[in-house]
């Protein structure tokens, strides 16, 4: 390999690290979101029941 071909090679490899470190952090907070929306949703579901279906004795 060339001197050039190392430094392109060096190069692309330092783009592909930089946009993983860009990237990786968001996809995990869109997950993280998604997971505390999902969880409050089931929260609510189970919580109370609806309005007008209130038990009495």
């Amino acid at each position: 390999m060339s001197y050039a071909g190392y430094v392109a090679l060096a190069y692309a490899v330092f783009v592909l690290v930089l946009a993983w470190d860009f990237l990786a952090p968001r996809v995990q907070l869109r997950r993280h979101q998604r997971e505390a929306r999902n969880r409050l949703a089931r929260a609510q579901r189970t919580q109370a029941p609806a309005d007008g279906e209130e038990l009495s004795r």
